[in-house]
Formats: C-alpha cells, sequence, structure tokens
C-alpha cells in the first residue's frame, strides 16, 4: 500500500515514489494497470486475452503492480481479479507535485 504521510522520512517517500514510477514505467505494465482500472475489476485470464500476452507475462506484470500498491487482488476460488486503486495513483500524483515544487526561503531582514 502506498502511504504519502508527513510522518515517513522523506527517503521512505522517495523510495515510495520511485517504486510505483518504475512499476509505470514499464509499457506492459502501463497497459495491465489501465485495463485493470478501465473494468474496474478483472480477471488475470481476461488479462490476457485482451493484451495477447501469456498468462506468465501477466502474473508476472500483475505482482509488480501489486507490490508497488497500484492494483489489490481479490481471490475467488482459483482465480484472482485485480481492481486498481485509485487513491493510490492520486496519492503518488501529489507526492511527485510536492517534490517537485520549489520551496522559498524566508528572506532574512537588513
Amino acid at each position: 500500500m502506498i502511504i504519502y504521510t508527513s510522518m515517513r522520512s522523506g527517503h521512505a517517500r522517495d523510495e515510495t515514489a520511485i517504486r510505483v514510477a518504475r512499476a509505470l514505467a514499464d509499457a506492459t505494465r502501463f497497459r495491465l494497470f489501465r485495463e485493470v482500472a478501465a473494468h474496474g475489476e478483472i480477471c488475470c485470464r481476461d488479462l490476457t486475452t485482451r493484451l495477447r500476452v501469456s498468462q506468465a507475462t501477466v502474473s508476472h506484470h500483475l505482482r509488480i503492480l501489486t507490490e508497488a500498491g497500484l492494483v489489490a487482488p481479490r481471490r475467488v476460488g482459483q482465480f484472482t481479479y485485480f481492481r486498481a486503486r485509485g487513491e493510490a495513483v492520486r496519492e503518488h500524483a501529489a507526492a511527485l507535485g510536492s517534490a517537485f515544487v520549489r520551496r522559498e526561503r524566508p528572506r532574512r531582514a537588513p
């Protein structure tokens, strides 16, 4: 799960942001994430059909997206359904925005 709070150190926030950015930087993972988000919840089997990639490839990339906190799995019998964690994307976008905002230093009185 992604957590960006002031309680975490800058280093931990950076590491989380880097993990999410790396997960989305791969074209296959980006396409998988987009498909999951578009469907609300989708089974791994359906993703292999939609993207025309092997089940092993889909599983590998979904594991990375799950570890980054971008998708959440739900097991139903022998199938696993995935849903996008919209809050994770919003948190990541906010963290990126705040990471690159220039902070003005207070001016000293002459």
